[in-house]
C-alpha cells in the first residue's frame, strides 16, 4: 500500500489531541450513566410488576386453601372412618402419627406464608436500589423453591394451576435478575 510505510511526517505532540479527548469525556460519562441509570429505572419497574404478579398469585392460593378449608375436612373425614372402620387391632397412636402425617402433607399454609415473606424482601431489596443481584437470585430460587412445594403438596388442580404460574413468573424474573447488578 502506497504510503502505508511512510514514516516521514512525525509529529509526537499528542496534547492537542489528549485536550480534545478529555473535553468530551464528561459528557460522555454522563450520558452513559443517565442510560444506565434510565435502564435500571425500567428494570426495576418490569421486577416490581413480576413482585405484584406474584404476590396475586400467592393471594389466589391462599384463598383457595381458606375456601378448600371444609372441603379438606369433610374428606379427612370420611377417609378417617373408612380407616377407623377397617382398623379392628390397629395401634391407635400409630393410626393418629399417620393421620397427623397426611395432614401436615397437604398443609400448604407455610409455604404461602414464605412466599409473602420473599415478596416482601424483594419488595425492600428492589427499593434499596443498591447492588442486590446476588440477593434477588438467591430470593427467587426461594420463590421457585415453594412454588415446587405447593404443586407438589396442593391436590388440588387450581392450587397447581396457580403454583405452574409462579413458577412461570418467578422464572422470568430470574432472567430479568441476571441483568441487576
Amino acid at each position: 500500500m502506497r504510503g502505508g510505510m511512510d514514516a516521514s511526517a512525525s509529529d509526537d505532540n499528542t496534547e492537542e489531541l489528549g485536550q480534545k479527548l478529555l473535553e468530551d469525556l464528561d459528557p460522555v460519562i454522563e450520558a452513559f450513566l443517565a442510560m444506565r441509570s434510565n435502564e435500571g429505572d425500567k428494570l426495576a419497574e418490569v421486577m416490581l410488576g413480576q413482585i405484584d404478579e406474584i404476590e396475586q398469585l400467592t393471594q389466589s392460593a391462599s384463598e383457595i386453601v381458606h375456601t378448600r378449608r371444609d372441603e379438606m375436612e369433610a374428606s379427612f373425614h370420611q377417609a378417617l372412618s373408612r380407616i377407623m372402620d377397617g382398623a379392628g387391632q390397629a395401634d391407635m397412636a400409630r393410626v393418629a402419627q399417620e393421620i397427623a402425617l397426611l395432614a401436615v402433607k397437604a398443609d400448604v399454609t407455610e409455604e404461602i406464608d414464605r412466599l409473602r415473606a420473599h415478596v416482601s424482601a424483594a419488595r425492600e431489596l428492589v427499593a434499596a436500589g443498591s447492588p442486590m443481584g446476588r440477593k434477588l437470585d438467591f430470593l427467587a430460587q426461594e420463590f421457585n423453591r415453594e412454588a415446587n412445594t405447593l404443586c407438589s403438596k396442593s391436590q388440588h388442580t387450581e392450587l397447581t394451576q396457580i403454583g405452574l404460574a409462579l413458577k412461570s413468573v418467578i422464572d422470568q424474573m430470574r432472567e430479568q435478575v441476571q441483568n441487576v447488578e
